[in-house]
């Protein structure tokens, strides 16, 4: 059944007309909308006045309405006649009604204590109702302290000017309102992707100094993978912020505007609180323009809301605060999570980098979880590696000692440097040699053991004979102990024509040169 509502005196002519023209009382609720208790008592008071319709040019609204509701103790519209009840404060209870668990039954018996001859239930609930709706619609939402957080962009952006070139970028105007108290935190970021997005969060936590039990976003895709109205797919590095702070998330359903009324009704206050009272200032930088939106949001929040007489500011100390969960010891750090394969060196790639696991998880599927300062991974749940992330300039490889088969720690000692040493000990064409065998492999420590080989080959073997057959190898891409144990023990090299005068080791394609190794 709808809910009840009073009359307009315009709504009171439709319901006279309508019956007089013959048409039923459930015929005049479907084409009207108005409830059907409320459209009888109307139809029992134009008994009781002995009004018949057409009703004469001297029945004003006023005189209508006098006829209908005189000394009745109520009017067709909130606000409007007089009446006779003992009236509490209505911005009071309308506060009252967002502490958890406080009713409106609560409150009215809390009222007649005070006022016993005042009204019953069903008038005082339907005056507080009346009451709410005359509120804007961002304050008129209901919801109980610390209960939701709502989060989105806003449709408009800031600008931002490049003090050098003078080139305008738009920056993301990102708004948070907390449901009860109304209370609105903005800043603006350059991007809505995810780092910016959690890390909006991040600091709007911060700022109200709590938590609330749940998050609504409006399906963005930094946060909601897969909008869905029963089982929406949460971003997993929005999820593990959310699980830091302890906080739910429950996106907006789809296609359902009521559940992102509040949200929306704050974004549109204050993107023209801040874009408006903003318009004519120049920012040139993220840091200036924020600082100019923290003047502006401090003027909103502590400002008096015209209808509940006090601001944002009173109502998120005395009513939100205190009902929202404590923050976590530290801040979150922003983390991406990655689904990655360990390769057959039992080492795992991100961003170009590669980073060691340990050996028995040759081929698994592991998570990274990926901060600006390391690379963990998990597998399972259960942390198997952590490493200190490497960008630009750094070795590609980072390995861990403990994470090798026991038969590559034997070569940990060893960097490609030292074997390049050492077969310059030997003389040029052998450096070249093993500059070409390391260079060839994916990983530089996979030639380790090629090297070791064939350096022991040469052990016995005099300097010339041993840089005969390192050209040999060279002319020919043998890169691997076995080809040059061929050449040696065929005496392929010797039975060669002699290299041409220019032909060296620096101008093989097959080496880089020793600068790859630096």
């Amino acid at each position: 059944m709808p809910a009840r509502r009073s009359l307009t005196m315009r709504q009171l002519r439709r319901i006279l007309r309508l019956y007089h023209e013959g048409n039923s009382t459930r015929d005049i609720v479907r084409v009207t909308g108005i409830a059907r208790t409320t459209v009888q008592r109307a139809l029992e008071r134009t008994k009781a006045a002995k009004l018949v319709w057409p009703l004469g040019d001297e029945v004003s609204d006023e005189v209508l309405e006098q006829r209908l509701y005189a000394g009745s103790g109520k009017s067709a519209g909130f606000g409007a006649g007089v009446r006779k009840r003992q009236e509490p404060d209505w911005a009071e209870l309308v506060r009252e009604l967002r502490r958890p668990a406080v009713t409106m039954f609560i409150l009215w018996e809390e009222y007649r204590k005070i006022w016993p001859d005042g009204y019953a239930y069903s008038r005082f609930c339907e005056l507080l109702r009346e009451y709410q709706q005359r509120l804007s619609p961002v304050m008129r939402q209901h919801h109980v302290a610390g209960d939701k957080l709502f989060v989105d962009y806003s449709g408009k952006r800031q600008e931002i000017c490049d003090p050098l070139t003078g080139e305008v970028r738009m920056a993301e105007i990102f708004v948070a309102v907390l449901g009860a108290s109304n209370y609105t935190y903005a800043e603006v970021t350059w991007s809505q992707t995810l780092p910016d997005w959690i890390g909006s969060h991040v600091r709007l936590f911060r700022h109200i100094g709590g938590v609330t039990r749940l998050l609504v976003p409006d399906n963005l895709k930094s946060g909601v993978n897969k909008a869905s109205f029963y089982d929406p797919e949460i971003n997993r590095s929005y999820g593990r912020m959310a699980e830091h702070y302890a906080v739910g998330v429950l996106p907006a359903r789809p296609k359902k505007p009521k559940d992102k009324a509040s949200v929306e009704a704050g974004v549109r206050f204050a993107q023209g609180y801040i874009i408006g009272r903003l318009r004519n200032q120049t920012f040139f930088s993220l840091a200036e323009a924020n600082a100019a939106i923290t003047v502006v949001m401090m003027d909103m929040n502590t400002r008096p809301m015209r209808k509940l007489g006090v601001s944002r500011a009173d109502l998120l100390e005395s009513l939100e605060r205190p009902a929202l969960k404590p923050l976590p010891a530290a801040e979150y750090e922003y983390a991406e999570w990655k689904l990655v394969r360990v390769g057959i060196d039992y080492h795992v790639e991100v961003e170009g980098f590669y980073y060691s696991i340990p050996h028995a998880l040759i081929r698994q599927q592991v998570d990274a979880r990926i901060t600006t300062g390391t690379v963990e991974i998990f597998h399972k749940g259960k942390r198997v590696a952590a490493h200190q992330r490497r960008y630009g300039g750094a070795r590609r490889h980072g390995t861990l000692p403990e994470h090798m088969p026991p038969n590559h720690r034997n070569y940990a000692q060893w960097s490609p440097e030292r074997f390049q040493h050492w077969g310059a000990s030997i003389g040029p064409e052998t450096e070249g040699l093993v500059i070409a065998i390391l260079a060839r492999r994916p990983h530089p420590e996979q030639g380790f053991r090629t090297c070791m080989g064939i350096l022991q080959l040469f052990k016995p073997l005099e300097k010339g004979r041993a840089e005969s057959v390192s050209a040999y190898a060279l002319a020919i891409g043998a890169f691997n102990s076995n080809s040059v144990t061929s050449i040696l023990s065929n005496n392929l090299d010797l039975a060669a024509p002699a290299q041409e005068e220019g032909d060296g080791v620096e101008s093989h394609a097959n080496v880089r040169g020793a600068l790859y190794f630096q």
